[in-house]
């Protein structure tokens, strides 16, 4: 599985320059590439994201979440997500499996990984309880 250059670039943009709050990646079967499907810009909260994502098709996601610890420090986190609803196909499950460590790879500041097959597996409540 190819990764598509500007995945690489637009991930760049969001972790050193806070561009884009998060960004949703898919496989171009095609291709055999990883491309970018939507970013979101720096505004955009949680609800945006979870609504970013397809009911059942699976994609991959990095969400930048920012939070504030029990003293008050305001900090952030980089978070992948595997997202792979129980409604998609078991082949494309199978696809975004077998690529998701390679692809993870190419993305090189990532801090936590989520699995999720639906929304309540990534709600916010998880996002806050990893990211501390």
């Amino acid at each position: 599985m190819v990764v598509h250059d500007d995945c690489k670039l637009k991930f760049l943009e969001l972790k050193t320059k806070k561009t884009y709050r998060f960004i949703v990646f898919k496989i171009e079967k095609k291709q055999k590439q990883v491309v970018v499907e939507k970013v979101g810009e720096p505004t955009p909260n949680y609800e945006d994201f979870a609504a970013s994502l397809p009911s059942d098709e699976c994609q991959y996601a990095v969400f930048y979440f920012d939070f504030v610890t029990a003293k008050d420090y305001q900090k952030s986190r980089i978070f992948f997500i595997a997202w792979s609803p129980n409604t998609s196909r078991v082949r494309s499950k199978m696809i975004y499996a077998s690529s998701k460590d390679r692809f993870k790879r190419e993305l090189d500041g990532i801090q936590i990984e989520l699995q999720a097959t639906n929304p309540t597996k990534m709600g916010l409540d998880v996002f806050q309880s990893r990211a501390n």
